[in-house]
Formats: structure tokens, C-alpha cells, sequence
């Protein structure tokens, strides 16, 4: 299956855990933190988090990325 990159501003997240309740296959919530993490995802630079989501999930992600308040999840085009 195709995959598509997805980029989150983690140092930004304020943890509102709309991206959890939108697209669970993707996000999960770090209790250690209270931060959100894209499952899989590897950490670049800046706080920027890496990862790749299936076709399949777009539709998903693209509402939790509208779903959040600090706009902070961005996916490839």
C-alpha cells in the first residue's frame, strides 16, 4: 500500500487529544507527557516528528490535523 509523509509539531501540542479520538490507529497519547505522538514516527529537528500514514488514513489524519487548535499536524501532499 501507498504511504504518504506526515509531520507534527510535537513541542507545540497541548495534549487536547483530538487527533487521538479522530484517527487512534495513528496517535497515542504519551500519559508521561500529556503530549500526542504519531505512532512510528521519528524524531528530526526542532521538535518535528516524522512519520508515514497508508492512503487509507488520509482522510483521517487530514480531519484531525483540521480538528486541532494549535494546527500543528501537517500531511504531505
Amino acid at each position: 500500500p501507498n504511504t504518504v509523509k506526515i509531520v507534527h509539531d510535537r513541542n507545540k501540542c497541548i495534549g487536547c487529544r483530538s487527533c487521538v479520538t479522530i484517527a487512534p490507529q495513528n496517535w497515542v497519547m504519551d500519559e508521561a507527557d500529556g503530549k500526542v505522538t504519531l505512532i512510528g514516527s521519528k524524531k528530526k529537528h526542532n521538535g518535528l516528528y516524522v512519520g508515514e500514514i497508508f492512503e487509507m488514513d488520509i482522510p483521517a489524519n487530514k480531519a484531525a490535523a483540521a480538528a486541532c487548535p494549535r494546527n500543528i499536524i501537517k500531511i504531505a501532499k
